[in-house]
């Protein structure tokens, strides 16, 4: 949901962005209209500006131009003959239609004033009469191309072209669709073989991805825009519609800003958050994760920047612009009163997840236990936390609730933590070897550990049991209930072998009769049993079937390699080697170069996805293969973990 909640958010800034570029010549002159000459409109035809004009007399220069471009499209529309000139009359030069040429009517035509040229309308160093000749020329070649453009000639012509284009982008988007997963998967081959490109996967391929979606955007913007300059009407309209959307319609402080700026504005915006948090993401890759070592302190400085270089960002883009800083004043006040009322709760999640990233409670890749969910930190956002449980299921936490309810960390400070099992055995027992079995089951798990060693407490004389409590220290709390279900197998394996009985709550029930002995003796018969004659004490009525095969409970416990043969190792070794197995190849880390390595956690990936075991078992796998001399760590510091370490196969192998 999170990847198709940014593919839109990248479809929006690219139409914005694409708009804009086809709008930005009308922007442009808009902006400058605004700013520079704001009582000049321009007099078009057919989206094409042939000149300004000012204003006259009561007449804005809006006014004038609106009246003369109507003019002009009857001039084009009744084919009426042109003949322009320019009269001077009582200091006004005016330009006008002086043809009189019969119309089919018979009548003839009379003369049409077209429009007067002022003071208003004059470019320096030109007088009235000169700028109207200079007009005059200009109109007569638009209204002629305008009526050679409306012939059925041309407009036959245009059709043609513009299906021609339709059809043709259609196969170049069909043609990108077909394009796009074979060059995805041709880049992840290059990838994999080809170490130079180590650690640039994700941004290349997020770059590969934003292109497949500006190209159809790209595409159509420019088919629409070439279509509708082959038609002179729809040339019209479009030049209609972004007059209207490059008009002021926002004004704050001294500055007004029209709906295209102000679209423009938001997808710099937008495009800033984008670079900012993909400029965070290569730092966090080739910067933090080579300077800090702790993964809880790279995420605190990662978004830290983001966040720093967002806000920087901004303020620098918006006074750029032209945007009145000041003016912020008016939306922060309407903001408080909205945080005040409706988004106090993502104001309160928000100011929390700074201060988990800040004092760090809790860091990710800790076990934590909030109410009743158990899991795993994986994320720590701005606003929510994610949690994977041990079912391996994500869970969007709200950051306020890990700061307001109580949190059991687990990995806090020392992740070394004690666990306690409980054990009742049978009344007359021998206690030395209820201890030494208790000892024994924790002694043979291999995750138990030794330094503080095992304990056994004899807690108390229960109504039917001795009670004992077995004390384990394990070093990763993230197994402990797999621990625990282990270390039971274990015990009650020992305590059979040890012949201690495990009790159960009982009652005694006494029956005098003559004839019950005799009953249940002709049962116990009649089941298949052999009861000795005379009468029957209470060992002798134990129920124990003949039949029922005895199963040593050891046989349903055994580790990894107990249950994998060496031909199955080394059938999925070789696997791990093969083209599809794991991406060993050179690497490069802290100036130090290692050949033919891979990654423990994504070998632990790979085991996970391919051999289906759990992580715990991948990692059992790993250490396996190092104890057996197959793998080693490339620097022979660490043991096989689930983490960001180089490991290689031993060449003798």
């Amino acid at each position: 949901m999170g990847c198709g909640l940014q593919r839109i958010k990248a479809v929006i800034l690219l139409c914005v962005l694409t708009l804009w570029l086809i709008a930005l010549p009308s922007l442009s002159l808009a902006q400058t209209d605004n700013k520079n000459t704001p009582d000049k409109a321009p007099v078009e035809l057919d989206g094409r500006t042939l000149f300004e004009v000012g204003n006259f007399g009561i007449f804005t220069a809006r006014e004038r131009a609106d009246q003369i471009n109507g003019v002009l499209l009857d001039l084009v529309d009744t084919k009426d003959v042109i003949d322009l000139e320019v009269i001077e009359d009582k200091n006004q030069v005016a330009i006008r239609n002086s043809a009189t040429d019969p119309l089919p009517n018979g009548e003839l035509q009379s003369e049409r004033h077209i429009l007067t040229v002022t003071e208003a309308d004059v470019i320096s160093a030109m007088n009235n009469s000169s700028q109207a000749k200079i007009w005059v020329e200009k109109l007569e070649n638009a209204i002629k191309r305008g009526r050679s453009e409306r012939s059925p000639q041309n407009l036959l012509k245009a059709a043609l072209i513009a299906v021609g284009l339709v059809l043709g982008a259609i196969i170049i988007q069909v043609s990108l669709q077909i394009l796009r997963p074979l060059s995805l998967r041709q880049l992840d081959r290059v990838f994999h073989h080809n170490s130079l490109l180590d650690g640039w996967e994700e941004l290349i391929s997020q770059f590969l991805r934003l292109v497949f979606i500006t190209l159809p955007l790209l595409l159509w913007s420019g088919v629409f825009f070439v279509v509708t300059n082959l038609f002179p009407q729809a040339r019209g309209y479009r030049s209609r519609i972004f007059s209207i959307l490059s008009s002021p319609i926002i004004t704050l402080g001294n500055s007004s800003y029209s709906a295209l700026g102000v679209l423009l504005l938001l997808a710099l915006t937008l495009g800033l958050w984008f670079a900012v948090k993909n400029l965070t993401k290569v730092i966090k890759s080739y910067i933090l994760s080579y300077t800090i070592a702790d993964r809880g302190l790279q995420e605190v400085v990662a978004i830290l920047t983001q966040y720093i270089l967002t806000f920087l960002g901004v303020i620098v883009l918006w006074q750029i612009w032209g945007f009145d800083i000041s003016a912020l004043a008016i939306i922060a006040s309407v903001l408080s009163v909205g945080i005040g009322f409706g988004l106090q709760n993502i104001t309160n999640n928000f100011i929390s997840g700074l201060i988990l990233n800040l004092e760090r409670p809790i860091k990710v890749g800790d076990l934590i236990d909030v109410g009743d969910l158990v899991g795993t930190v994986h994320r720590i956002g701005a606003r929510s936390t994610e949690v994977v449980t041990l079912d391996r299921v994500s869970i969007v936490v709200p950051n306020s609730q890990l700061l307001e309810n109580r949190v059991v960390n687990w990995n806090h400070n020392d992740p070394i933590s004690r666990l306690r099992l409980s054990v009742g055995v049978a009344y007359g027992s021998d206690l030395r070897k209820v201890k030494a079995a208790l000892l024994n089951a924790a002694k043979k798990h291999s995750d138990v550990l030794r330094t503080p060693r095992p304990q056994v407490w004899f807690q108390e004389f229960g109504d039917s049991s001795l009670k004992f409590e077995l004390l384990v220290w394990i070093k990763d709390p993230r197994k402990q209930f797999r621990l625990k279900s282990d270390l039971n197998y274990l015990i009650d394996s020992n305590l059979r072998r040890y012949g201690i009985e495990i009790p159960f709550p009982q009652r005694d029930l006494h029956l005098q009769s003559p004839y019950l002995e005799e009953l249940f003796r002709s049962w116990l018969i009649a089941q298949g049993f052999n009861p000795p004659q005379g009468k029957l004490s209470k060992k002798d009525i134990v129920l124990q079937s003949p039949s029922a095969k005895q199963v040593d409970p050891e046989e349903l416990i055994g580790s990894l390699e107990e249950r994998l043969s060496n031909e199955e190792i080394h059938q999925i070794v070789a696997q791990m080697r093969s083209s599809d197995g794991l991406n060993i190849r050179d690497r490069r880390y802290r100036l130090n170069f290692y050949r033919a390595c891979f990654i423990g956690s994504e070998a632990v990936d790979w085991l996970v996805r391919k051999q289906h075991f759990t992580r715990e078992e991948a990692l059992e796998f790993g250490q396996i293969l190092m104890e057996r001399g197959i793998i080693f760590h490339v620097t022979d510091e660490h043991s096989f973990r689930d983490e960001f370490l180089f490991y290689s196969f031993n060449k003798s192998y």
